[in-house]
């Protein structure tokens, strides 16, 4: 989800981030479904692509994944 607010944010088809990242318009598809993780090279060409720092991308998927913990009882 993270992805796809700063793409949106920017206004940005996910053609054209598939466009500025190098990253195919299908796995982006499957990366902001959540239906693929992406490794650690597509993050940072992810994060390129946003212009964002890759740790602003890192950074707020620990936070959710550590707030589900917490709401769920398993912390």
């Amino acid at each position: 989800m993270q992805i796809r607010r700063l793409r949106e944010e920017r206004e940005y088809s996910l053609e054209d981030l598939a466009e500025r990242s190098g990253l195919s318009f299908r796995g982006l598809i499957f990366i902001e479904h959540g239906q693929r993780s992406p490794s650690v090279l597509a993050l940072l060409d992810i994060a390129a692509g946003l212009d964002v720092e890759p740790g602003q991308l890192v950074n707020r998927i620990a936070q959710e994944e550590s707030g589900k913990s917490a709401t769920d009882g398993t912390r």
